[in-house]
């Protein structure tokens, strides 16, 4: 008989010291193997890219990750060392990804499963319009920067007038119907943001081969593991937005091979790591930290009941969902909400503490509002509740 090898067991303040860690979110970043952030690009790559629907919220991200960077850094890596891509990543939102990770990002989404089309059946695509699309796209693209309506008219005039027809409803308009496929020419490595044209986004052929899409599947989870493990294929196909039975398959495969390993984890029972990769910090998080809009730590950080406990859970994500409201992480679990806003250089930092901070905390809070201010070159000034703690003139 066959003597099965002991299972490690991880608790959730184990876990989640170490998740902290490993993206420069911790008071001590000893703690856990891995390099301390240093530039936008190994800011991004710990995190597994930026959410950046909303580019000032991915600026904060990024630089709250590495000593000394500020916006001004994360633009200059986007736009002009081109360090930085910004594109559609996972869910199919937009993400701020490392350059040199763009042919394993595209690899591995355009292997994703795309599941039922959501769009009724008459503004749907056939399989073989998608393809004509996403080539159009490419083609167009490649040596340019377009505009939205530029780039609609190339795809138009290469494909035929149905990829015209005004079918998807998009901000109180009414969408061509090639659009529903933009995240996808992205995920293909056919597309990629360009500087703004004034206010008007353009966007631009990235020229990157995707890497074979099982070899960036399987880096891609040992990734998602170094980064937010122990975690479950579940948890895996949430931070996708991908089929669960397909993450399973997924996971068994890479199991079988020897790419990743088995753990108990507490409250989600078996759970996933990279193989070998099996340390943890024995002493729990601490320090007082401020997360932005959509930080990447707060989305793919499971169980979410942890990372948000109790009135958090309620008071912090809409409907279950992470990333709508700014966080206050206190010892690493999400303790509040916070707000900004900006006249000039001077930002007016709220933050609501879902309970009574102690003053080594408020003395915490105030070093994180300072960081937020370097980050974003303003001067800040911190309001908690409604009693104001300090100000710069």
């Amino acid at each position: 008989m066959t003597t099965r090898a002991r299972t490690v067991t991880v608790t959730w303040p184990e876990a989640n010291a170490r998740r902290l860690a490993r993206q420069s979110l911790s008071e001590d970043t000893d703690r856990s193997p891995g390099p301390v952030s240093s530039s936008p690009a190994e800011a991004v790559a710990s995190m597994l890219g930026a959410h950046a629907q909303v580019l000032s919220a991915a600026e904060l991200s990024v630089g709250l990750r590495a000593e000394g960077l500020t916006r001004t850094d994360v633009r200059t890596a986007l736009w002009t060392d081109r360090t930085l891509v910004k594109t559609f990543g996972p869910r199919g939102t937009v993400h701020l990804l490392p350059a040199d990770d763009l042919p394993l990002w595209t690899g591995a989404l355009s292997a994703v499963p795309t599941g039922t089309s959501p769009f009724p059946k008459d503004a749907r695509m056939t399989p073989d319009q998608v393809e004509a699309v996403v080539a159009a796209v490419s083609d167009a693209l490649t040596g340019a920067e377009l505009t939205i309506d530029e780039l609609s008219a190339e795809v138009v005039a290469r494909t035929g007038p149905w990829a015209g027809d005004p079918v998807m409803p998009g901000f109180q308009d009414m969408w061509p119907r090639w659009r529903q496929v933009l995240h996808l020419a992205g995920h293909r490595g056919a597309l990629c943001y360009a500087p703004n044209r004034g206010r008007k986004a353009t966007y631009t052929n990235p020229g990157h081969v995707p890497l074979p899409g099982q070899e960036a599947l399987a880096t891609l989870v040992q990734r998602f593991l170094y980064a937010y493990g122990p975690a479950t294929p579940a948890h895996f196909a949430r931070w996708l937005a991908a089929s669960r039975g397909w993450a399973g398959k997924l996971f068994d495969t890479l199991a079988g091979d020897g790419t990743i390993e088995e753990v108990a984890f507490e409250d989600c029972g078996t759970a996933w790591v990279t193989a070998g990769d099996t340390d943890f910090p024995s002493a729990p998080a601490r320090g007082v930290r401020l997360l932005p809009y959509f930080d990447a730590f707060t989305v793919a950080s499971y169980p979410r009941e942890r990372l948000f406990p109790g009135a958090a859970y309620e008071r912090a994500l809409a409907g279950g969902q992470a990333g709508n409201f700014p966080v206050l992480l206190v010892d690493g679990t999400v303790a509040g909400v916070w707000h900004q806003r900006r006249s000039g250089k001077r930002i007016a930092v709220t933050v609501e503490p879902l309970s009574v901070l102690d003053a080594a905390q408020i003395r915490a809070l105030e070093e994180q509002v300072e960081r937020v201010g370097a980050v974003l070159e303003g001067r800040p000034a911190l309001t908690v509740g409604k009693v104001t703690v300090g100000a710069h003139a």
